[in-house]
């Protein structure tokens, strides 16, 4: 592409709706280890909107009037991850990676001295059944991540992904060395909070403008054109 990125950089992805689109599958996942859990039908408005699972698996409870202590939260969070990998030939059948995801990461991995990872609500099982599923891990670094168990706020979860990085690497990373590419304004606040980089995608329910608005660095409709990708990691877009 005859881009050069800054280097060393830690690009850190967003899995859900920024590298691929689970379908309705993780909602029934999540509905069936909700009843599971507690004998209680998961309102059907509820939404994760880039929360950690922590934070997704706190604030449902308490939404339907549920204590999440007691290991309540905990048994909750193990059942959504049984139910989504009971789900796994559903995934495949019914989700897909996203329009150039697959170029775009293996066009950063392809560049000297960039490594990535994910920076993802996710717990690591999760992460790792849903890039399996569509082919996506091949490019990422999976213990430089930070995931949806390391913290409850999103915005937290940097900081989880330097210190790997920097154990994993012998490197040491910091917002000013990071880009996050998400497609949440919750991926916006958190690339603002620790300093980075954000590339956003308007894949997701936020709109391009409401993502500009709220801060990123750069907006892009999807990750199809690669090299509008690299040059948006590299400060050029």
């Amino acid at each position: 592409m005859n881009i050069n990125l800054p280097t060393p950089l830690l690009v850190l992805w967003d899995i859900d709706h920024t590298l691929l689109d689970c379908g309705a599958v993780n909602r029934r996942a999540y509905a069936a280890a909700f009843r599971r859990a507690t004998g209680v039908e998961l309102a059907d408005g509820w939404r994760f909107d880039g929360r950690t699972e922590l934070a997704a698996a706190t604030e449902a409870l308490r939404a339907h009037d549920l204590d999440p202590g007691d290991g309540l939260r905990e048994t909750f969070m193990d059942l959504v991850v049984a139910e989504l990998q009971d789900r796994a030939g559903e995934l495949a059948q019914e989700g897909r990676a996203l329009p150039g995801a697959r170029q775009a990461l293996a066009a950063v991995a392809g560049t000297r001295g960039v490594r990535q990872s994910v920076l993802t609500g996710n717990v690591p099982a999760l992460a790792r059944l849903k890039l399996t599923a569509f082919g996506l891990g091949e490019h990422l670094d999976l213990r430089l991540g930070a995931y949806g168990d390391d913290a409850y706020e999103r915005t937290d979860l940097p900081g989880h992904a330097f210190q790997r990085a920097e154990r994993v690497l012998g490197r040491r990373y910091r917002g000013g060395n990071a880009v996050i590419v998400g497609d949440t304004l919750r991926d916006v606040a958190t690339a603002r909070a620790a300093g980075a980089r954000c590339v956003a995608v308007a894949t997701g329910t936020a709109s391009a403008a409401e993502l500009a608005e709220a801060g990123a660095d750069v907006v892009l409709a999807d990750l199809t054109d690669t090299a509008a990708v690299l040059a948006a990691l590299n400060g050029a877009a």
